[in-house]
């Protein structure tokens, strides 16, 4: 009897334990999505954009040259890989920019400012205002808006 307790011990363990990750990991990202949501209800005009009122699902780049100009801040600053799927979603988007990196939105994105589809912008750069964390989930989701813009 005692052989198979230890087993039947360790597969109620390991099932145990593959819930308990998924539930850090799912308050982890909550964590961040209320980081910035507070920080966009509470931080004034230019501290990182004027995004007062925004939440998360609505953060969109206005402009394919603007998603390209942030995925590539994203993949420079190591918020996104720099594999060679995201730098082709990158360059097709940017492929489909008149003017190309000469491209104002292409130009504010790579320097970490996301102007959103409301004329808002959220600036990335400002490493005191906002932590990795955030940064990485946005970054995440311009990545993918821009592979639904392909």
């Amino acid at each position: 009897m005692a052989k198979f307790s230890v087993p039947a011990t360790l597969r109620r363990a390991a099932w145990l334990t593959l819930p308990a990750c998924c539930v850090v990991l799912s308050a982890l990202s909550g964590v961040a999505h209320a980081q910035l949501g507070d920080m966009m209800k509470s931080a004034p005009t230019g501290a990182i954009g004027d995004i007062s009122g925004m939440s998360m699902s609505s953060l969109t780049a206005g402009s394919a040259g603007n998603a390209a100009g942030v995925i590539e801040y994203c993949m420079k600053n190591n918020y996104l890989n720099a594999d060679s799927a995201t730098s082709a979603v990158k360059d097709k988007l940017l492929g489909s920019v008149p003017g190309g990196t000469k491209d104002a939105g292409y130009s504010d994105g790579s320097r970490g400012v996301l102007s959103t589809s409301n004329g808002r912008q959220l600036d990335l750069s400002n490493t005191a205002a906002m932590k990795a964390e955030v940064k990485k989930q946005v970054c995440d989701k311009i990545l993918a808006q821009g592979k639904s813009m392909l």
